[in-house]
């Protein structure tokens, strides 16, 4: 007997790719395990090419750009990643993985409400979090938090240089006042 999995198009999270860096393969495999719909930039879509990924769409601030046949093109006007967002806002899409160079979540703030984004560096995966978050850790794992207001929390103890370590395997539970907590894990 085989299994099949039916995928209901957007159920998965799209990825794009807006710079590639140093990114590890294994965790770009990771992402990419349940074909979501792939977004690249333009200065990534070769290397995405050479990889063979099969690419769904480009975002690029040339509107003459040409692609391979069946690639949707997104034009942007000043912002790559903004166009991105706008656009599966705008298809409705629940959620998207980014991975970039560094995890500038704070910037994304405006779209958070709109869409669930989980920025993905070489070193972390960044998201943000809304009061009464739960989550299971091994004990030993590191948050980095944004602290901008104050908030509670369970098994986490602060770190001299800031980090955030899970004291014993086990949920880490959140509640604060603000809208969102900015968080990230390391890979």
């Amino acid at each position: 007997m085989s299994s099949h999995h039916i995928i209901r198009e957007k159920q998965e999270p799209a990825l794009y790719i807006h710079q590639l860096g140093d990114f590890n393969e294994e965790y770009l495999g990771q992402l990419l395990e349940w074909s979501p719909t792939l977004i690249v930039s333009e200065a990534v879509y070769e290397k995405a090419i050479s990889m063979g990924l099969k690419v769904d769409a480009v975002v690029t601030l040339n509107a003459q750009a040409a692609f391979q046949e069946n690639t949707k093109v997104i034009s942007a006007r000043t912002e790559e990643l903004d166009a991105v967002l706008d656009y599966l806002i705008a298809e409705q899409y629940p959620a998207v993985n980014v991975i970039d160079t560094k995890s500038n979540l704070r910037e994304l703030g405006s779209y958070i409400d709109a869409l669930n984004i989980v920025v993905f560096t070489t070193t972390e995966k960044a998201y943000a979090i809304k009061s009464g978050f739960k989550v299971w850790k091994p004990k030993g794992s590191i948050f980095k938090i944004e602290v901008l207001s104050y908030f509670e929390t369970s098994n986490l103890r602060q770190e001299e240089n800031g980090d955030f370590t899970v004291i014993n395997d086990g949920f880490v539970e959140f509640s604060f006042n603000t809208e969102y907590l900015f968080i990230s894990e390391l890979l």
